[in-house]
C-alpha cells in the first residue's frame, strides 16, 4: 500500500476492467490514466464531500444483486476528517432494498456529485460503524469529468416521505414512461476475484481489497436509455475516461443496479437485472438509435423498486435555455477547429465568465427526435476568448461521429443563432499569487488561450511569471498560434514553450515550435516555475495523468496541480 503522498495501490484496475480496455483498444490505459487513482482522498475532494446536500451510493442485498440509492442530509453531515476516511450523518429508509443487509463491512461504492457545477469524485471502499453514522473506509479516489451532466439547482422541500413503495418485477408502462423522459440516472456494479461473484474474503482480510462495488452517473439527451417491447434497458456507452469501470464489474459480474430519480417530485425507481454488453452492434443500428454510442449495454429487469416523494430535495432545471446567442462570426482555425465568435440576439451585455469556464449550448438537430418529436441535443464547449471581449467564443474540433461537432462545422453560419446556458465551472486560475503553467495538447488549448488572455491582461498590475506550453501533431493543426504570439508580444512575463510531436518538413524549428516530441513533466520543471507553481492541465486523460502522476512524483504537491479533460479519454 503506498503512502499518501503517492498515487493508488498498483494496479489500480482488476481483471475485468482490464479485459474491457483491451476490448475497446485502449489497454494503455492500465498504465498511465490510472493514476488518477489514489487509495486516499486529497484535499479538494474532501472538501467536495463535506459541501453536497446528496451522495449517490451503490452496494449488494442478501443475495450481492447490486442496488443504487440516494443518501441525504444538511450541508455538513457527510464530514472528511482525514484523507481515508468518509463520515456520513444519514440512513437507509425503511423502503429501501439495501435496509436490511447495510452494515459493518459493506461493500459501497459511492459518487459525490454537484449537478449545478457539474462536478463529481467517486469513492469506493467498506462501512464500519460510528454512532448514529457510519463511515466509508477509503480504497480508491478518484475524479470524473463534467461531460454528460445536465445543470440543476437544488432545494429543500422535507421531510421526506418514504412510507409505501411498489414492488415488481417488471415494469410498469408510466415507469417507462420516466424512464425514456430521463436525461441522468445513476448505475451501480460489483466485482469480486472469485468464481461466480461470490466474495473473496471476510472485511479487512488479505482479499477484501479484490472486492467492491462502484457507483456511476450516466447521463444523455432526453431518450438516450430506451425500453424494448419486452421491458429490456438499452442504454448506450459513450466515450468517457476509458477506465471501464462499470463495464469491467459487469464483465466479472453481470448483475446490475440502475437508479432514475424524479427531480421534480423527489421519487426514486431502482432497479436491479442483469446486463450484457453489446461490444459491435451493427453500424445500421448504431446510426438509428445515437450514433455516438461506443456500444451497448442490455439491461434485463428482475425487480424494480418504486418509491415516491421518498427524498426531502428537489432539483430544478430550466427547461429553455436563458440565453438566446447569434453568431457574429465564424472562423477556421486549424484542419479541425472552427470558432464561433457569439452576441446576445437581443443586443444586450453577455454574462461575464471566469477564464476557464465552459458555455453549454443547446441545438435542434434534425433527425434528432424522441418519440417523434424534435429534441434538443447539449453539449458544453470551453469559452476560448477573452473574458473581456464582449462576445463569447467556442472553438469546436470536428469530431467524425460527432453529431452536434459536425452539425456546427457544416451548417452553423453568420446570423445563425443558439441557445445556451449560463458559463459555469470550476477550472479556473488560482487565486493564490505566484508563478503560472497552462499546459495542453490538441483542443485542450481552448480554456488555455482564454486564461492566457485574463493573465496578459492583469500582467501591468501582478507581473507574475506565466508560461503557456502547448502540444500538437504539427503546423497543420496547430490552432491559434498567431494569436498566442499576439499576446505572448503584449506581455513581458509570458513565455512560450510549442511542443510537436510530428512536425512536417515545412514546420520551422525555434520559429513555429520550440521541442520535437510530447510534454513531459521533466520538461515542465525544466521551465523553472518551481515547485511552488500553479499547474493547470488541459488535455486528454492519458496526457493528464502522465503529467500530474510525473509532477507529484518530482515533489509537486497535488493541490498545485489543476486539471480538465475533454472529449474522449483518447
Amino acid at each position: 500500500m503506498p503512502s499518501q503522498e503517492t498515487t493508488v495501490q498498483n494496479p489500480p484496475f482488476h481483471e475485468g476492467e482490464l479485459e474491457a480496455q483491451r476490448r475497446a483498444g485502449v489497454a494503455s490505459i492500465a498504465s498511465s490514466a490510472g493514476r488518477f487513482i489514489r487509495d486516499h482522498m486529497p484535499a479538494q475532494h474532501r472538501e467536495f464531500f463535506s459541501s453536497l446536500p446528496f451522495v449517490v451510493l451503490a452496494a449488494g442485498d442478501e443475495t450481492g444483486r447490486p442496488w443504487v440509492t440516494l443518501l441525504e442530509g444538511k450541508q455538513g453531515f457527510i464530514a472528511a476528517p482525514d484523507p481515508r476516511q468518509l463520515t456520513v450523518a444519514a440512513k437507509l429508509g425503511a423502503q429501501d432494498p439495501l435496509a436490511s443487509t447495510f452494515g459493518a463491512g459493506t461493500d459501497v461504492g459511492l459518487l459525490g456529485i454537484e449537478p449545478a457545477t457539474r462536478r463529481r469524485n467517486r469513492v469506493n471502499g467498506v462501512i464500519r460503524p460510528a454512532g448514529d453514522a457510519f463511515v466509508i473506509e477509503v480504497r480508491q479516489s478518484f475524479g470524473n469529468c463534467p461531460q454528460y451532466i445536465r445543470e440543476r439547482e437544488w432545494r429543500w422541500v422535507g421531510p421526506a416521505i418514504d412510507t409505501r413503495a411498489t414492488v415488481s418485477d417488471r415494469l410498469a408502462a408510466e415507469q417507462r414512461a420516466r424512464i425514456v423522459a430521463a436525461d441522468t440516472f445513476f448505475i451501480g456494479s460489483g466485482f469480486s476475484s472469485a468464481p461466480g461473484g461470490e466474495s473473496g474474503g471476510e472485511p479487512g482480510s488479505e482479499t477484501s481489497m479484490s472486492r467492491g462495488y462502484d457507483a456511476s452517473h450516466r447521463g444523455g439527451d432526453p431518450g438516450f436509455v430506451r425500453v424494448t417491447e419486452n421491458g429490456t434497458l438499452q442504454i448506450p456507452d459513450y466515450a468517457g475516461n476509458n477506465f471501464f469501470n462499470t463495464i469491467g464489474n459487469l464483465i466479472q459480474d453481470p448483475r446490475v443496479g440502475l437508479l432514475f430519480v424524479d427531480f421534480e417530485s423527489g421519487g426514486m425507481l431502482q432497479i436491479t437485472g442483469r446486463a450484457r454488453i453489446d461490444w459491435a452492434p451493427q453500424e445500421s443500428r448504431v446510426e438509428i438509435l445515437d450514433p455516438n454510442a461506443k456500444r451497448w449495454i442490455e439491461v434485463t429487469v428482475e425487480q424494480v423498486v418504486d418509491r415516491p416523494a421518498a427524498l426531502a430535495l428537489r432539483w430544478h432545471r430550466e427547461d429553455e435555455a436563458p440565453l438566446r446567442l447569434e453568431v457574429v462570426d465564424k472562423v477556421i482555425e486549424s484542419d479541425q477547429i472552427t470558432s464561433f465568435y457569439l452576441a446576445d440576439a437581443g443586443g444586450r451585455a453577455l454574462p461575464p465568465f471566469e477564464a476557464g469556464q465552459h458555455l453549454a449550448v443547446e441545438l435542434e438537430i434534425p433527425h434528432q427526435s424522441i418519440a417523434n418529436r424534435p429534441a434538443r441535443v447539449g453539449r458544453s464547449y470551453s469559452l476560448s476568448g477573452s473574458p473581456f471581449a464582449g462576445t463569447y467564443r467556442l472553438s469546436v474540433k470536428r469530431e467524425d461521429r460527432g453529431v452536434v461537432s459536425r452539425f456546427l462545422h457544416d451548417r452553423i453560419g453568420i446570423g445563425d443563432r443558439i441557445a445556451a446556458r449560463s458559463p459555469a465551472g470550476e477550472f479556473v486560475v488560482p487565486p493564490r499569487h505566484g508563478p503560472l503553467v497552462l499546459v495542453s495538447a490538441g483542443v485542450g488549448i481552448t480554456p488555455m488561450l482564454a486564461m492566457l488572455h485574463a493573465v496578459v491582461a492583469e500582467a501591468d498590475n501582478e507581473r507574475r511569471p506565466v508560461w503557456f506550453v502547448h502540444g500538437t501533431r504539427n503546423g497543420g493543426v496547430h490552432a491559434f498560434r498567431a494569436e498566442v504570439e499576439a499576446l505572448l508580444a503584449q506581455s513581458g512575463s509570458v513565455a512560450r514553450r510549442i511542443f510537436y510531436s510530428a512536425p512536417r518538413s515545412s514546420d520551422r524549428p525555434a520559429i513555429d515550435y520550440d521541442v520535437k516530441g510530447r510534454i513531459t513533466a521533466d520538461d515542465l520543471l525544466g521551465l523553472g516555475a518551481g515547485r511552488e507553481a500553479s499547474y493547470l492541465l488541459c488535455g486528454p486523460a492519458r496526457f493528464l495523468a502522465e503529467l500530474s502522476a510525473g509532477l507529484e512524483d518530482r515533489g509537486v504537491d497535488a493541490e498545485r496541480i489543476g486539471f480538465e479533460t475533454f472529449g474522449p479519454a483518447g
